[in-house]
């Protein structure tokens, strides 16, 4: 059977193997926040209610609201959000919670290099994998690739993979997103494609070599 993964920000959520990693690295969790974040990703669509995820969780079982909230706040600390400002995990008050990270679509993924060639971006000879779904490109801690790169907007922007072709979006950028010295609003990417997004640049590729995804934080310095 293939494996069922979701991917938000820098994490993939593999309800197959059971795993949540960020790049190559596992982060624990236990068992019920596991099926939790599960729930919650699979319906991030709407508001899911206490008693709804009470019933998944604790099937037939009175149990009490702060076992719920424990296992938020267990999931909330793997990922690193905040209860306050949250990027992926909101508290809707007085029902329930709701996933809010953006999420690209379930689908079957393949152990690296079976399968097919997987897309890329290459900046300062490193290779960042592109997963099916939506890859977002910005400055903010949940995007799939960061860059601190001067001009770079929190969501500047977008590449959407789906069966074989990757399409790059301005996600409304204050600096633009360009292909050379093109700006664009939305382009179908080509293998050599040179992206420029304020100061960072990168260059898309069809096939990637058979390395981990890393997540790139890139900044201005020079190599040294």
């Amino acid at each position: 059977m293939p494996k069922v993964s979701y991917r938000f920000g820098p994490f993939v959520l593999d309800d197959g193997t059971r795993q949540l990693l960020r790049g190559d690295v596992e982060i624990h969790l236990s068992p019920k926040a596991f099926e939790l974040l599960v729930a919650l990703v699979e319906n991030k669509a709407r508001a899911v209610s206490k008693t709804e995820l009470q019933d998944r969780l604790w099937p037939s079982t009175f149990v009490e609201e702060t076992n719920l909230a424990g296992l938020v706040a267990e999931i909330r600390r793997a990922l690193g959000d905040s209860a306050s400002d949250p990027a992926f995990l909101r508290t809707v008050y007085g029902f329930g919670y709701r996933f809010v990270g953006e999420v690209g679509d379930s689908q079957a993924l393949t152990s690296p290099g079976v399968g097919g060639p997987r897309p890329c971006l290459v900046s300062d000879n490193r290779y960042i994998s592109l997963l099916e779904g939506a890859n977002v490109i910005g400055r903010a801690p949940e995007c799939a690739i960061r860059s601190e790169a001067s001009g770079v907007s929190r969501h500047h922007a977008r590449i959407t993979v789906s069966r074989g072709e990757a399409t790059l979006e301005d996600l409304g950028s204050k600096n633009g997103t360009h292909i050379g010295d093109l700006r664009i609003t939305s382009v179908l990417l080509s293998d050599g494609d040179e992206i420029r997004l304020g100061n960072a640049r990168f260059v898309f590729r069809t096939d990637s070599p058979l390395e981990p995804t890393e997540t790139l934080i890139t900044d201005d310095r020079t190599p040294s």
